[in-house]
């Protein structure tokens, strides 16, 4: 098992944290198994917000379900169960240019897909948690461990 402060959670994996969705018990099981922090940009906190805030547009959820589950990010990141980390920007886009030069043509891989991965890698990060083919694959490709969980 992976450690929390080595593992990248991709926001829509994520997600299934805080939004109930066919995936939720299972990663909700996996993350209680995980000892530490989650580590996550400040992109992917936004993305993750967004996603939530998507699903009240969308009429998934109710607006104050949309809230409780933000809330519940905002506690997790005052418990420390989640921590913002920073980020060399300009190194992790470069990483991503890269990576979509190298890997796309074959993969198809979306430009938020890669981006996540190279922020993975910036980070020095080992294991890779995502729901998404592609990306699993670029993240292989790069020496990521995946997990589905």
């Amino acid at each position: 098992m992976a450690n929390a402060d080595r593992t990248y959670v991709d926001p829509s994996a994520l997600r299934s944290l805080y939004l109930h969705d066919d995936r939720s018990r299972t990663f909700c099981a996996w993350r209680g198994r995980l000892r530490g922090a989650l580590p996550i940009t400040r992109h992917g906190y936004a993305e993750l917000v967004n996603a939530i805030a998507l699903g009240a547009f969308r009429r998934d959820i109710t607006a104050s379900m949309a809230a409780a589950a933000v809330a519940d990010v905002n506690d997790d990141l005052a418990a420390r169960r989640l921590v913002l980390v920073d980020l060399a920007w300009r190194r992790a886009l470069d990483a991503a240019a890269v990576l979509s030069l190298r890997h796309t043509p074959a993969l198809g891989t979306r430009t938020l897909d890669v981006l996540h991965v190279a922020c993975a890698q910036t980070l020095g990060l080992t294991t890779f948690v995502t729901y998404d083919d592609r990306q699993a694959t670029l993240a292989k490709a790069v020496g990521l461990r995946v997990a589905r969980p």
